[in-house]
């Protein structure tokens, strides 16, 4: 016999779930607002296939993040057949951010990247404003952070180093 769906579930619901699922480097950042769930399909019998496009080809926290998503996703009892997958298809960007991705950033002390720079160059890292008191006052200390996707900073008015996530 078929099975009967109480709820059917749509992309927006899945997403909804996923805006759970912490970055693991950057914890207060849900990777829906890093811009890391990619692609969302869910088939008329609830079946749902994540896709996830990583910030870096070499990141770390990868096969983490495929199990964090099954894992929340198993929570929902009226899902069916759960399948994630990281793929290269698409590149990764920092525009896929969310304005709220952005807002957490700031608030962990990161200084968020420029919107639809499309290249990386050092003038782009030079002009971080400062997370903390917003200060274009900075010093780009070094283009290559404790990870792939930041740069180092010092701030000349609050007198605080920090972070830059890198706009690739």
């Amino acid at each position: 016999m078929d099975k009967i769906l109480q709820t059917k579930y749509t992309e927006n619901d899945i997403r909804t779930f996923l805006k759970e699922v912490k970055d693991p480097e950057i914890p207060p950042i849900s990777i829906v607002d890093l811009g890391i769930v990619t692609k969302i399909n869910v088939s008329e019998t609830n079946d749902v296939h994540v896709t996830l496009t990583p910030t870096f080809a070499g990141c770390p926290a990868l096969k983490i993040m495929e199990e964090l998503v099954k894992d929340r996703l198993e929570k929902e009892e009226a899902l069916g057949k759960i399948t994630v997958e990281t793929s290269f298809e698409t590149t990764w960007t920092t525009d896929l951010i969310s304005d709220e991705g952005r807002e957490a950033l700031l608030k962990h002390g990161l200084a968020p990247p420029k919107q639809n720079v499309g290249y990386m160059e050092l003038d782009v890292l030079s002009d971080t404003p400062c997370p903390f008191c917003s200060s274009r006052n900075t010093t780009l200390k070094s283009p290559f952070g404790p990870t792939l996707c930041r740069s180092l900073h010092y701030c000349n008015n609050c007198l605080q180093a920090f972070e830059g996530f890198k706009p690739v």
